[in-house]
């Protein structure tokens, strides 16, 4: 079963109630076999937000945004800062490794790693933040604070920032269209709640499949084997066997919500609303240009989904937490982030939407700036949350600056330091979301958006530069 199922409209999974209320006895159609025909997986996509139960109280009027959407790309695992964005080619081989070389790039003054010459070409897009800092080394204590702004370990689970937009520019900020308004390209991150305390309704919706593959299979949407025609066959049939749309008046409002939910589902599935991830839509030559890996189709992917005013998309990159053979593995992974990053960013300047795009791209922490040499590790670096870099771009945000540094080994943070708190808060502030505004907790507790002074989070206000 996919994770869409949890969303699906509650008449939906009643129908065998229903149908035994109306004394129909049993029902003609099982919603297990109403699962195999592919409907229900669609529209608890298409339905499940509005079909939830409303929120405490309606957002706060927001102040004028300059973005209308975030690309987040999760680097899972960690990257190092000094194989990317922050290299020291004069700290000495134990640090450096075998990426000695950093780039210049089109910015005087800014160098980069040398397996990244496209995005070395881009820098006046985007800005550099050097200085992230939060001090925890375990994954999901990290992972929690960079998405949330908050330690780990408190009283509530907060929610992350992807959930915090669906809140402010989802269904209840009058969001329109069937594609929900929280995407995470492909899978879950698996290291913290997304939604926290706001629930389910505030889920992202995780495409599963892989858009690098011939079709993407989208979960809920598009299914091995099956044929438009095919599907087209099955929805006649299925209403060929429709008892309850029968047994009713035309007039009744639950036909009317069925029909709805049935519409908006098959709109996913054969409309044009569903044609967004259809990758196939796009020509050789942009599929080529992103890269024909998981990642750079994902980051196409991503495009579409923004151009369809999607507010909130993920791509959750896996594979960065490398403690073992990390040099090897980086000569794989870093020109598929380069490629895939330095497209996305040309491809939506050139389509006028970075400037209401804000493209995020980091992961939870660094790595150790000393390389581990010794068996077994051969070549590794550990966990990193002292220092670690993140990139920045559109939005609004100024592009070709480097905001804080760290010393000559990359271990420390000397100049301007940044908590993800500050981050968020300025990706808020771009979408026009109030740092102070009351997110709707389960037990009435007044809780912002942001960390209040009371919850002492480091504030170090270094980031006025970026817009």
């Amino acid at each position: 079963m996919n994770s869409l199922h949890h969303s699906v409209d509650p008449r939906l999974w009643n129908f065998d109630r229903e149908l035994r209320l109306l004394g129909f006895g049993a029902p003609a159609l099982s919603r297990r076999a109403a699962l195999k025909l592919g409907l229900l997986g669609a529209a608890g996509l298409a339905l499940g937000p509005r079909a939830a139960s409303a929120p405490a109280a309606p957002p706060p009027a927001l102040p004028a945004p300059r973005a209308k959407s975030v690309i987040q790309i999760w680097l899972w695992g960690g990257p190092c800062h000094l194989d990317t964005f922050d290299p020291k080619p004069d700290a000495g081989y134990d640090y450096y490794g075998a990426l000695k070389t950093p780039l210049a790039t089109n910015v005087p003054g800014i160098q980069i790693g040398e397996l990244l010459p496209l995005l070395a070409q881009q820098a006046d897009k985007y800005a550099l933040l050097r200085g992230m800092t939060h001090g925890s080394n375990g994954h999901e204590t990290a992972a929690y604070t960079v998405q949330t702004g908050r330690p780990a370990g408190g009283r509530d689970v907060f929610p992350g920032a992807g959930a915090v937009v669906s809140l402010f520019k989802g269904y209840d900020a009058g969001y329109k269209g069937l594609l929900p308004p929280y995407v995470v390209l492909t899978e879950l991150q698996g290291r913290f709640s997304e939604s926290g305390f706001l629930g389910g309704r505030y889920k992202p919706f995780a495409t599963g499949g892989d858009p690098g593959a011939n079709r993407f299979l989208v979960e809920g949407v598009v299914s091995p084997g099956l044929t438009d025609e095919r599907q087209r066959s099955r929805r006649e049939f299925l209403h060929r066997l429709n008892l309850f749309e029968r047994a009713l008046p035309a007039t009744d409002p639950r036909l009317a919500a069925l029909g709805e939910c049935e519409r908006d589902a098959y709109e996913m599935i054969l409309g044009d609303a569903g044609k967004v991830f259809d990758l196939g839509q796009e020509t050789d030559a942009v599929r080529d240009r992103y890269g024909r890996t998981t990642f750079g189709q994902s980051c196409l992917m991503a495009r579409r989904l923004v151009e369809r005013g999607v507010p909130y998309v993920t791509i959750n990159y896996k594979g960065w937490d490398t403690h073992k053979q990390h040099f090897p593995i980086m000569r794989r992974k870093l020109p598929e982030l380069d490629r895939g990053l330095a497209t996305l960013l040309a491809d939506l300047a050139e389509r006028g939407l970075l400037d209401q795009t804000i493209v995020w791209a980091g992961g939870e922490f660094g790595r150790t700036p000393k390389v581990s040499w010794e068996s077994p590790w051969n070549g590794g670096r550990g966990h990193w949350g002292k220092a670690f870099s993140t990139l920045v771009a559109g939005g609004g945000f100024k592009g070709g600056q480097v905001i804080g540094k760290t010393d000559a080994r990359g271990e420390e943070v000397v100049e301007q330091p940044v908590h993800p708190s500050e981050l968020i808060a300025r990706v808020y502030q771009q979408l026009g979301i109030p740092g102070d505004a009351r997110l709707p907790h389960p037990e009435g507790r007044d809780v912002r958006t942001l960390p209040t002074a009371a919850e002492a989070v480091p504030s170090h206000r270094h980031l006025a530069s970026l817009t």
